[in-house]
């Protein structure tokens, strides 16, 4: 029994170490949301509710409108998800369920390429050719709006979720295809009605991916937006600057004192943010959750 228990040592280690990591992420997170609360929580106490939640953000003068950096960032995101959901899925589905083998082996690895690609370096090629084409095609004073931040965004989104989509797709049986197919339904049938609808899990996660990245990007959406913090109303919203909470805190958490009510309200919009990022990652664990209670069901 003890030289059995001895050779079980290092199995119990490797146990140990794998519980202790997936105990910490929960921790981590439950450590980054006590920083935020203990920082931002005095700004309720700090600054008038409605200076804090009004739709003016000019802190020299003590106006902390939260409203046109949440809405800025609802402009962005939603605008880049609207882009990116066609083309990321359109790809993935051609890399998936269309390209030869020789295609799907070179545009696989060339996708992944592009998630790594600094965001800075998407920014400053935003600034010197998307503005100005986004100027002189649309006609519109400046090109640093939400339209450019969200076709930036869209293409960082992109990578991400072909990746995860794809891996979705390539995860459904043959057997489904083969199945389809032998019923008579054509080539496009097969994909739209069994192949993607099987890997609906899949695809959802994908999605919800790209959305938390469009969310927590910085440096890209701080150089192509303009950063005027106004309040995005109605469609012409897209074609004029926004500002972003990410933004906001990168642009000014610099220059702020330590303990001012600058300070405090940053970290507000970085507890919103923070929200905003876990109802998200909520939503897509819930509709996973979902989904694999209705494929047991099914097979039960």
């Amino acid at each position: 029994m003890r030289a059995e228990a001895v050779r079980r040592w290092p199995e119990m280690i490797v146990e140990a170490f794998i519980r202790a990591a997936g105990y910490s992420a929960v921790l981590f997170v439950g450590l980054i949301l006590f920083f935020l609360l203990r920082e931002g929580l005095p700004a309720f106490a700090e600054v008038p509710f409605d200076a804090l939640f009004g739709t003016r953000w000019y802190p020299i003068e003590g106006y902390y409108g939260l409203l046109p950096l949440v809405g800025g960032t609802l402009v962005v995101t939603i605008g880049a998800m609207l882009i990116a959901m066609p083309f990321g899925l359109g790809t993935a589905i051609f890399i998936a369920e269309i390209a030869p083998r020789w295609a799907r082996e070179l545009l696989k690895p060339l996708v992944e390429v592009l998630a790594g690609l600094p965001s800075v370096v998407l920014g400053f090629l935003g600034m010197v050719a998307m503005a100005p084409l986004v100027r002189t095609v649309l006609d519109v004073p400046t090109g640093l709006s939400a339209l450019s931040g969200s076709i930036l965004l869209a293409g960082m989104a992109i990578p991400t979720l072909v990746s995860v989509a794809e891996d979705a797709l390539d995860a459904v049986p043959n057997s489904y295809r083969d199945a389809a197919l032998a019923l008579g339904a054509t080539r496009w049938q097969t994909i739209w009605r069994v192949t993607v609808p099987a890997a609906r899990t899949g695809v959802l996660t994908a999605v919800m991916l790209g959305v938390g990245r469009a969310i927590g990007e910085t440096m890209t959406v701080m150089m192509v937006t303009g950063n005027a913090a106004r309040m995005p109303l109605g469609l012409a919203a897209f074609f004029r600057p926004v500002r972003t909470m990410t933004a906001t805190i990168a642009a000014e958490m610099g220059e702020v004192a330590n303990g001012s009510e600058h300070y405090h309200v940053l970290f507000t919009v970085g507890l919103v943010l923070f929200i905003f990022s876990f109802i998200v990652n909520l939503a897509a664990g819930a509709v996973v959750f979902q989904q694999r209670k209705r494929a047991e069901r099914l097979l039960s």
